[in-house]
């Protein structure tokens, strides 16, 4: 339980299942296509590598929405004390096969029990859009309450004005989950709002896999 109460998403388990239906397809997928592994992508992997600078001397790091797990096992070979986080616990299985050396859990971004000032980074790296729109800015709170001053929060999500409603993804599978789109300026002052000073931008065209998208890196400040 969250020392701050975050309401609980209607369709959290629906998502859940949704993931758990994709995710032996999805890190399939990463090894074999590229798609979700930074160190195809030189300008995804460019911000994770300053991130992974700008904190690796302030203490243990969260990766909330790691999926199989590729960006917390990066972040480890760069030496940092890293820790991954899914709602899904079919993808943390693929994680901890896939990773044996890194450490992974099952939790929702909602569920999460973080102490104040407790944490050197926090990653939400394309994992945060389908919190619903009012759910968000209090998982954003709760990410800058555990950071410590000077700690760093690096996010990417997908760009756009609508909620979309995807039916299938990663090879066909059936799944249900809302796509909530923001564009970067809404996001940036969500982050903002949040308690968080953002430092960097980057917006990104679409690609084979995805639509337009922005990353952003904020610190905590000190």
């Amino acid at each position: 339980m969250c020392a701050h109460q975050i309401d609980r998403p209607a369709d959290l388990d629906v998502v859940r299942e949704s993931y758990d239906r994709v995710a032996d397809n999805y890190a399939h997928m990463v090894a074999t296509t590229g798609m979700g592994d930074i160190r195809r992508h030189p300008w995804l992997k460019a911000s994770i590598d300053a991130f992974a600078d700008t904190v690796s001397e302030l203490g243990p790091v969260l990766d909330v929405g790691c999926g199989p797990g590729t960006v917390t096992a990066y972040l480890a070979e760069r030496g940092l004390d890293v820790s991954g986080v899914d709602l899904s616990p079919r993808m943390i299985e693929n994680a901890r096969r896939l990773h044996p050396e890194c450490r992974f859990s099952v939790s929702s971004a909602t569920d999460l029990d973080l102490g104040e000032a407790s944490l050197g980074g926090v990653l939400g790296w394309w994992s945060l859009f389908n919190l619903p729109r009012d759910v968000l800015p209090q998982v954003l709170a709760l990410f800058a309450r555990a950071l410590k001053p000077g700690g760093h929060f690096i996010t990417g999500t997908h760009v756009g004005d609508e909620d979309a409603l995807r039916t299938e993804a990663y090879g066909g599978v059936p799944v249900r989950w809302t796509t909530h789109k923001w564009q970067p300026e809404q996001f940036v002052d969500l982050i903002e709002q949040a308690g968080l000073r953002p430092v960097a931008e980057l917006r990104l065209p679409a690609n084979e896999h995805s639509g337009p998208s922005v990353v952003v890196m904020a610190e905590r400040p000190a």
